[in-house]
C-alpha cells in the first residue's frame, strides 16, 4: 500500500513537472505557428535529431559501464542506460543539475554497486563532460564571437568560470585524499549538529568507503588510457548532441549555414547556460537561444508573431 501511494505521488509530481515545463516554454508562443512549422518540417531530419539524442545517451552509458567494469563492478548495458536517463532527468529538474549524480548513485547502490566506485565513476564522467564543454566552447568562440553581444559575452564568461570552478572541484574530489577526509569530517559534524544517532558507526562506514574510494582513485591514476577513452567518447557524445540544432535547422528547409557553424554556436550556448542555478536552466536557455541564433534562424521563427501577415510569412518559409 505504501509503495502504491509513493508511486502515485511520484507520478503526480512527474506530470506536474511536465506541465510546468511546457507552460514555461509555450506561454509566449503562438501554438498555431508551432503546429504549422511542425507539420511542414522535413521528418527525415527530425528522425536524425532523435537518433542523435539516443546516441548521446548511449555514449554516456558506455562511459559509465567502462569505468564501473574497470573498478570491478558488474552492470549491464541496459542498466547503464537506466543510470544515464535517471541522471539526465534529475539534472534537468534540479538547480545547477545538482540532483542527477546523487540519484544515479542511489540507484546504483540498489543494484549492489559500491557507493565508492559509483561515485568515482560519475565524478570521472562529469569531469570529462566539463573538460569537453569548456574546450569546445572556447574553440567555438574563435569562429562565432561576432554573434555575441555584450550581455552574451558576460554570460559566456560567467558560464565558463562556473564550469571551470566545477572542474577544479571535481579533480580535487577525485585525487585529493586530504580533501575527501575533510569532506567526511564536515559531513560528520553536520550529522552531530542534527543529533543523528550512531555517529561512530557512520564514521566507520564512511572511512571504509573512503579507503575503497581512494584505492579506486589510485587505480584510475595508473590507468590513464581509461580516462582518455572516456574523454574521446565524451567529445563524440557532445558533438552529436550539439548537432541536433543543425538537423532541426535543416528540417525547416534552411540551408544558409553549415553543420560546423551550428555545432560551434550550440556549444557556446550550452557553456553559457549550463552553470545557471535553475532547474534545466529553463528560461535562460530559451532566451540565450533567441539572442544567439537571431542571425541564423529567420526572425519570424524566433519571435512571437500573432498577426496573420507574419504567420503567412512563416508558413511560406516552412513550405519552401
Amino acid at each position: 500500500m505504501k509503495k502504491t501511494k509513493k508511486m502515485i505521488r511520484n507520478l503526480i509530481l512527474f506530470i506536474a513537472l511536465i506541465i510546468l515545463t511546457f507552460f514555461i516554454i509555450l506561454k509566449d508562443a503562438n501554438i498555431l505557428e508551432i503546429f504549422y512549422a511542425f507539420i511542414s518540417a522535413k521528418k527525415g531530419f527530425i528522425l536524425v535529431a532523435i537518433i542523435c539524442m539516443v546516441l548521446y545517451f548511449v555514449c554516456e552509458a558506455i562511459n559509465i559501464g567502462r569505468t564501473l567494469k574497470a573498478l570491478g563492478e558488474k552492470s549491464s548495458f541496459l542498466s547503464n542506460i537506466k543510470y544515464t536517463l535517471i541522471g539526465f532527468f534529475f539534472s534537468s529538474i534540479t538547480p545547477a543539475a545538482s540532483g542527477g549524480q546523487p540519484m544515479q548513485i542511489y540507484y546504483m547502490h540498489k543494484d549492489n554497486i559500491s557507493v565508492a566506485n559509483s561515485t568515482l565513476a560519475l565524478l570521472i564522467n562529469l569531469s570529462c563532460m566539463q573538460i569537453t564543454t569548456i574546450s569546445i566552447a572556447l574553440f567555438s568562440l574563435c569562429f562565432n564571437y561576432k554573434y555575441l553581444n555584450t550581455a552574451l559575452i558576460w554570460l559566456f564568461t560567467i558560464g565558463i568560470m562556473l564550469n571551470l570552478s566545477a572542474l577544479i572541484l571535481l579533480l580535487i574530489s577525485i585525487f585529493s585524499k586530504r580533501m575527501t577526509k575533510w569532506l567526511i569530517n564536515v559531513s560528520l559534524k553536520i550529522l552531530k549538529f542534527f543529533r543523528i544517532k550512531n555517529i561512530e558507526a557512520k564514521k566507520e562506514r564512511f572511512e571504509k568507503e573512503l579507503e575503497k574510494y581512494q584505492g579506486s582513485a589510485d587505480y584510475i591514476k595508473q590507468n590513464k588510457k581509461l580516462v582518455i577513452k572516456n574523454l574521446l567518447t565524451t567529445y563524440l557524445q557532445f558533438i552529436i548532441y550539439y548537432s541536433i540544432s543543425y538537423w532541426v535547422y535543416c528540417s525547416l528547409g534552411l540551408k544558409e549555414h553549415n553543420i560546423f557553424e551550428i555545432i560551434t554556436m550550440q556549444s557556446i550556448l550550452f557553456a553559457t547556460v549550463s552553470g545557471i542555478p535553475s532547474p534545466g536552466a529553463v528560461g535562460v536557455s530559451e532566451g540565450g537561444f533567441i539572442a544567439l541564433y537571431r542571425k541564423i534562424f529567420p526572425r519570424e521563427m524566433l519571435n512571437r508573431s500573432n498577426d496573420v501577415n507574419k504567420r503567412n510569412k512563416l508558413l511560406s518559409i516552412c513550405n519552401n
